[in-house]
This record gives C-alpha cells, structure tokens and sequence, in this order.
C-alpha cells in the first residue's frame, strides 16, 4: 500500500536552501516497494518510467538517494555553476490565493500566511534563485550521486552560465560549454542547459527568448556534451511564433526540450508590497495553476515539432502533482515528465504513479 501524501514537506519552508542541503529530506516515512515496470527509452538509455524529478529538490547526494530510492527514475542534479552562489534569502517558498491564480500572466498574486489546507494541489511562488556549491564540491557530489543509482534510472546534471555585470557574451557561451564538458566528465549521462530562471537577472534568466544566444550556447555544448543526449530548460513561450523560431533553432543542436520552467509573475503581500522583499518583485509560480501554462506550452511544442518534423522530444514539468496530471502530460505527447514542488508533500508521486500506469 503506498502512503498517503505527508502532512509536512521533506523541504523545511521555514529554512535556507543551503540548510536544507546539509540537513537532507526531513523524513521520518516508510519506503515501500516500487513497482516493477516495463523498460522504457530515453535517449538510449533503457529506464524503468519516464517519470522524473526537475533540477529542483534534488540538490545533494542525500537528495538524490532519497528519490532514487522512491523510484523517480530520471533524476535531474540541480543547476551548477562554475562557482560558488548562495541562494537569496528566506523567504524562499509562500503559498499565493488562488482566485488570481490562473489570471493573465501580467496579474500580481498576493501571497497568503502560512499553509493552505491541501498544500500539494496549492499554487505557491518560489524566490531562491540558481544557488550552487562550488565546483570542488558538486563534481565529489555528481559523482556519488551517478553511484547511487539504482537499475532503470539515469542522472541528468543541469547547467548555467554564470552572468555578472562584466561578463560578455563570448564568455556567457564559454562558461555554459565548459560546465557542460565538465558535468560529462563527472558523470552526466544526460545534460541540461537551463535556459530559465524567474527569480535571478534577466540574462540568465530569459536566455530562451533570445534565439542567437541561445543557438549560440546550444551550438558550444553540443560540441562539449560529445555523444551525451543534451536537453534544453525554457521557460512559458506565450507566442507560436517564438516558440517555433526556437524550436526550429535548437532541432539539430539539443535532442530535447524541457518545459516549462516556473513562469514569472509579481508576488505582493496584502499591502500591495514585494512579498520577497525589495528587489525581488517577481519569483517563480509553482504547482497548482501552473499545470494549466505549461500544458499550454507542451501541446503547442509538440504540434510545432510535428508539423515541421523536428528532431526533437518534449519534455513535460509544471502542477506535476499527480498521476492524472502525469497521464495527461504523456496522452498530450510528452517523452517524459518531471515533479518539481509537488515531491516535497508526496515523494510517493512516482510510486503512485507507476501503481496508476505501470506504462508511464
């Protein structure tokens, strides 16, 4: 029989992303057994399920023993740099009221106290940005964490170019390409680039938008990745056209795009004031209503990816807080599915799932 979904999340809201790290999953569950499933391709590697966690929650060895070990079979190391960067500061995750939820993107959402009442189905707004240890420390890391895998599974590391006020675009490139070569090196079987990140500087974080750079940075780790599967992490792409002109620009250059990243949107308090404080205005809409974006998105891909005969696989993430939301993803065509928030309520997702439809 598996669990019902926890009564308090395996991530600590009321921590620091770096506390949580050191602290690992705050779990005191059972570990029932995952159900055996037919083996599945994914990028040439024979899998369990096609049912993963996002570059998200796991962030460390502990992490990702933990989800390996609860049967999450793609398994995506969360975003590295080429150096060191702390997350921002708490707060890091406020649930949002949901009557303004599935309004216009332009349309701030007001943050509420505490927990709602069913917290795994509940839109809430992340705030820690791309946080990273320092090279010395993620490369040991990568490396434990591809020798804790179990039969079926297979570790994806997630990359980001690192972006200051100096840096230009050629070293924008560069730094993307060598953390590629260097997550390979240490034991990537898959790589993703990410492209998207509500919550840092607009350049990091809307490299999606812009098809040159983007190309360019896809072109260099292509080069670096060599013969490893390389994924690209977009954000919501309102417009067909962008989203083709992209499309049709990475096809050739990625072998798979994962969308979406949390959409951005305003967060206030209930006096109309940055709920994450100044400077952080806008953080990243996650579970919930973002279902809803980014299955938007992922039929449209598909359909763009069809038509024009791209080589390329869609990857589904966003509301990902159940098996029906699993199901739906793969019934719209998706190649696989990531959790992101939603395992910090029910790391049994991906058991659940595999109980609901052993062929996910």
């Amino acid at each position: 029989m598996v669990p019902p979904p926890l009564m308090a999340p395996v991530y600590r809201l009321e921590r620091t992303f770096e506390q949580n790290a050191a602290a690992g999953p705050s779990f005191a569950g059972s570990y029932p057994d995952v159900p055996a499933t037919p083996p599945k391709d994914f990028f040439g590697h024979r899998v369990a399920s096609r049912i993963g966690i996002a570059a998200s929650l796991a962030m460390n060895e502990q992490w990702f023993e933990f989800f390996s070990r609860l049967g999450f079979d793609l398994l995506t190391y969360k975003t590295i740099r080429s150096r060191e960067r702390r997350a921002h500061a708490p707060p890091n995750w406020l649930y949002v009221d949901e009557a303004n939820a599935r309004a216009d993107g332009a349309a701030a959402l007001q943050a509420i106290g505490g927990v709602p009442a069913a917290p795994l189905f509940a839109t809430a707004a992340g705030s820690i940005g791309m946080p990273s240890s320092p090279p010395e420390a993620w490369r040991r890391d990568i490396r434990n964490c591809r020798a804790r895998l179990r039969s079926g599974q297979v570790m994806i590391v997630s990359v980001v170019g690192t972006s200051d006020a100096d840096t230009t675009e050629e070293d924008f490139v560069k730094d993307f390409a060598a953390l590629t070569g260097e997550a390979r090196d240490a034991g990537a079987q898959v790589v993703e680039l990410n492209f998207s990140c509500p919550n840092v500087g607009r350049r990091e974080s809307e490299v999606y938008r812009n098809v040159e750079v983007a190309t360019r940075i896809a072109r260099a780790a292509r080069a670096a990745a060599g013969s490893l599967p390389l994924l690209v992490k977009v954000g919501s792409i309102e417009q067909r056209e962008t989203m083709t002109a992209l499309l049709r620009a990475l096809a050739g250059l990625a072998d798979g795009v994962v969308m979406i990243n949390a959409p951005s949107r305003m967060i206030v308090d209930a006096a109309g004031s940055a709920a994450f404080g100044a400077g952080r205005e806008h953080a990243g809409m996650m579970g919930g209503a973002t279902f809803e974006v980014a299955m938007k998105c992922v039929r449209n891909a598909i359909e763009i990816v069809q038509r024009d005969g791209l080589d390329l696989h869609v990857l589904a993430v966003g509301g990902v807080c159940s098996p029906e939301r699993i199901g739906a993803f793969f019934d719209a065509g998706a190649y696989a599915v990531l959790a992101a928030s939603a395992c910090a309520w029910d790391p049994y997702l991906a058991i659940r799932a595999k109980h609901h439809d052993p062929m996910l």
